[in-house]
């Protein structure tokens, strides 16, 4: 080998050996960069992200006014009706226990001065409750038994005075206007004997509903036996726990409204029986004068119907224009009428406006409106408890109405003594 060629190897050795020095100083700088890339990467990665805060685009809705206005009232009234409906449901529901109770409510506001009279004097109220409740059941026991043995002793002449009446309605078919055969007479007896038989039918078929109902009328007399008189002994307790369930600072104003609601209630239970009594025994004079049979049990029959205001005491005057009609005739009947007629229009025109619009303070339009409201969510137990209903939620929105105006002092209110507090509230 010659010296070019050991010349020619030696460089090339030398090239190989730089050429891998090159290699491993770009190893060692790539490395060495990888590892100040990740160590940045890491440095970025640990700092939380910053969020960039700024003015809020947010703006409420350009509406009118009015519309606005409508709006809120809106849903408050549907929320309203919601919460109402909610309550007339479960009324309806638990009516077997309701109905009672609000009967033994009235009983209460027409027998608590009785009871609070009594109680000043020194008798124990539990005590005057009791002879109160019972006295009551004692007198209209006594009351009906009267009716009872006046209508019994009574009822075989008025039956002879039906026959005689159909008799008399069916000569008057054959020889009045109508001029109607005896074929067509039987005709309409047939029609409605058979009218009869299918209700007969129906009241046969509904035997069960019958029996359960004579069960619930059972059990609403002693639950508004024994309501009654814890009302009258313990209401002021029943009042104060009812009282407890509204918020500390509310329990102030709910005391004085229910005061004024009671007080309401108890005015307008008084003023039913006024006019109930003089529409009974104004009636009643007529029955006598026109000698119509069951003059008194007519008198008991209006006073009983006129609780139910407006229409109750037309209603049961109604009965006595019926028996009129069968003892004597179509003209003593008309004259009933006429005497029906003139006993409303005193109590409609006089007593009314003089002793429910003082006392109750009323409209006689709210009165029928709210009666006929009644009616339709709870028949005839809605038309007698509508009324006294709405005069005690009149009552309390304008003391409401007049606290608010005022103040919220008490005294500058007008608050209410302890003769307008619920039902033994004054006297425990």
């Amino acid at each position: 080998m010659g010296v070019g060629d050991r010349m020619t190897s030696r460089l090339s050795r030398l090239r190989e050996t730089q050429r891998a020095r090159s290699d491993e100083r770009f190893a060692e700088r790539f490395a060495h960069q990888w590892t100040q890339i990740r160590a940045e990467r890491q440095q970025v990665e640990e700092v939380p992200p910053t969020i960039d805060a700024g003015p809020t685009n947010f703006s409420r809705a350009q509406v009118p006014w009015a519309f606005d206005l409508a709006a809120a009232w809106s849903w408050r009234l549907l929320v309203i009706a919601a919460a109402g409906y909610v309550v007339f449901y479960l009324m309806a529901m638990f009516s077997v226990i309701f109905l009672p109770l609000a009967i033994a409510l009235l009983i209460a506001a027409l027998a608590s001065p009785v009871v609070h009279s009594a109680s000043k004097v020194g008798i124990n109220r539990k005590l005057t409750a009791a002879i109160v409740v019972v006295g009551g059941l004692g007198a209209v026991v006594l009351l009906l038994t009267f009716v009872g043995t006046q209508v019994s002793a009574g009822f075989s002449d008025l039956a002879n005075q039906v026959v005689s009446g159909l008799e008399e309605i069916r000569r008057w078919l054959r020889t009045g206007p109508l001029q109607a055969s005896d074929s067509q007479i039987n005709d309409y007896i047939k029609e409605a004997q058979s009218a009869i038989t299918s209700s007969s039918e129906q009241l046969l078929a509904r035997v069960t509903e019958l029996g359960t109902t004579i069960g619930h009328i059972v059990a609403g007399f002693f639950i508004v036996l024994f309501a009654s008189y814890f009302f009258l002994a313990d209401g002021s307790r029943i009042w104060a726990w009812c009282v407890r369930l509204f918020p500390r600072a509310a329990r102030v104003r709910a005391d004085e409204s229910g005061k004024v609601a009671w007080r309401s209630v108890t005015q307008f239970v008084r003023v039913t029986v006024i006019i109930a009594f003089v529409d009974a025994i104004g009636i009643m004079i007529v029955a006598f004068i026109l000698k119509v049979p069951f003059a008194v049990a007519i008198g008991v029959l209006v006073f009983l119907g006129a609780f139910i205001p407006m229409v109750g005491a037309t209603l049961s005057g109604s009965v006595a224009v019926l028996v009129a009609l069968v003892a004597h005739g179509p003209i003593v009947a008309l004259l009933m009428l006429g005497g029906v007629i003139l006993v409303q229009q005193i109590e409609a025109h006089v007593l009314q406006p003089f002793l429910a619009g003082r006392f109750v303070s009323l409209h006689p339009l709210g009165v029928i409106v709210a009666i006929g409201m009644g009616v339709l969510v709870a028949g005839i137990a809605g038309a007698l408890l509508a009324v006294p209903l709405a005069a005690a939620l009149n009552a309390v929105a304008q003391y409401l109405a007049g606290y608010t105006e005022v103040g919220d002092d008490p005294e500058e209110a007008g608050t209410p003594d302890s003769s307008t507090a619920p039902p033994g509230a004054a006297g425990s």
